[in-house]
């Protein structure tokens, strides 16, 4: 069997930079051993599959796909920069002919539209609620060390654990940061963890004036550190909104590749993300 697959940097317009998906091209539904083979030999942090749901469609004319994303280790519900990146080979490299595409998926139904150079996601808002410091002082200090921390939240619908630098952090100290994923990994959080962000409060006075930063780490999923993660931003762009009093944001990932996101939350209490992508392989799976 032959598969076309692609390499795809998300959230960013230059090569090697960003976050980098393996997007495949799926006539029908394999085996779910399958899936896992082919994540683990991409061995990037998502492979997503663009599964064909009728027979008469291709990938030129469909607007309906069905989407699954795998770490090398498990598959997720959701992921933010493989759906961008599968979008981007819809797009860009199949020429597809509809404005806007659909992706069934586990969290649901996901539109993405085309929007200038961009890409924008219509993906769900999920806002994190606060929680005491003490509750998760052992994974915090793991996190961020000494560094002073503003407040501490919990998503229990995604179990992502955000800890919020105080504002006197710059971006410096966040970039520094340099958690040890198997410590992470032995903090006994009972199960209601499985992912870390690490975010702070951005500079808008600064060109290109970013709201807030972050840093995203899912150990428990084999992915380290995230380069660029759309699904934390449903976490974070919740928590900032709030905080800013602003509908629309802009956020830098300070991951060591980094990544841009652009962030407006609906009136519908939806979000939508934007972002670019570029193509950097191209070739045959042959499996």
């Amino acid at each position: 069997m032959e598969i076309p697959v692609f390499t795809v940097d998300a959230f960013t317009n230059f090569p090697f930079k960003g976050n980098p998906a393996a997007v495949c091209l799926l006539l029908h539904e394999l085996q779910d051993d399958m899936y896992q083979n082919i994540a683990a030999e991409m061995n990037l942090s998502e492979t997503a599959f663009i599964i064909r749901l009728n027979s008469k469609d291709d990938f030129s004319s469909g607007a309906r796909f069905r989407l699954r994303w795998f770490t090398p280790t498990t598959e997720v519900p959701l992921c933010g920069h493989a759906t961008l990146a599968s979008a981007a080979v819809l797009f860009y490299k199949k020429k597809n002919v509809n404005s806007t595409v659909l992706f069934e998926t586990l969290s649901g139904e996901l539109y993405v539209r085309q929007q200038g150079e961009s890409i924008v996601m219509d993906f769900p808002l999920n806002k994190p609620t606060p929680v005491g410091l003490n509750e998760f002082k052992d994974i915090v200090k793991a996190a961020v060390g000494d560094q002073p921390v503003q407040e501490v939240c919990l998503c229990a619908i995604t179990k992502m654990l955000m800890v919020c630098l105080a504002d006197s952090c710059d971006r410096s100290v966040l970039t520094s940061l340099q958690p040890d994923p198997a410590v992470l990994l032995r903090v006994d959080t009972g199960g209601r963890v499985r992912g870390l962000l690490v975010t702070s409060i951005g500079d808008p006075g600064c060109q290109p004036g970013y709201d807030f930063y972050s840093r995203n780490f899912f150990p428990w999923f084999g992915v380290p550190e995230d380069p660029v993660t759309g699904s934390a931003h449903t976490v974070l762009a919740g928590y900032w909104s709030e905080k800013l009093g602003k509908k629309k944001m802009l956020a830098y990932q300070c991951s060591s590749r980094g990544g841009e996101l652009e962030l407006e939350l609906q009136d519908d209490g939806r979000l939508d993300i934007a972002g670019q992508a570029v193509t950097v392989l191209q070739g045959i799976l042959t499996v």
